[in-house]
């Protein structure tokens, strides 16, 4: 099978279910930006600093894949195929590592800039792709059902990654600059 299929050709795109709509929906916006962020999280895992969190990582990846098909699915009652699912587990999961960096970490007293080392700033990079994927998500919400599962996982990754950004600032030695406002 070929990669191009040329079906695309004039700005539309099949959901998952046959459904043409226009490439430029927001529904396709939304999953794109999530499959954005999953190339992010990707080039994150492979940084040497998160050897100890490429599973993690790996298993934010799925759970990316998983929000991306139910993104490009037509409403549930519409699907000819089951699809797959996320759990409260996945969210757990996600707050449970955040415990933990959090217990090595010092407390936050500031807004943090993005930044202090390359790999750091892939984090932060993540991190806004990801609020951007959840302002998408939640506009689409606002047109049709979403799975809300789908916002909160969201919403919980991007605090994941802001304090792995942190985790990592500690863990190569990086200053962790905060912001001092002008006054």
């Amino acid at each position: 099978m070929k990669i191009y299929t040329k079906t695309g050709d004039k700005g539309t795109t099949a959901l998952v279910g046959g459904r043409r709509v226009s490439k430029g929906a927001l529904k396709i916006e939304s999953y794109g930006t999530v499959d954005e962020l999953n190339s992010w999280i990707g080039l994150i895992r492979d940084q040497p600093v998160n050897e100890p969190r490429r599973d993690v990582l790996k298993e934010i990846q799925d759970r990316l894949f998983t929000i991306g098909a139910d993104l490009a699915s037509e409403p549930e009652e519409l699907r000819k195929k089951p699809i797959p699912s996320l759990f409260d587990e996945d969210i757990t999961l996600l707050e449970k590592e955040m415990d933990k960096m959090d217990t090595e970490l010092s407390p936050l007293r500031a807004f943090v800039l993005p930044g202090g080392h390359q790999s750091v700033s892939y984090a932060h990079l993540g991190r806004t792709v990801c609020r951007r994927a959840e302002r998408l998500v939640i506009r689409l919400a606002e047109e049709e059902e979403v799975n809300p599962m789908v916002v909160k996982y969201l919403n919980r990754l991007s605090d994941y990654l802001f304090v792995l950004s942190r985790k990592m600032t500690q863990e190569l030695g990086s200053e962790e600059i905060t912001w001092k406002p002008r006054l």
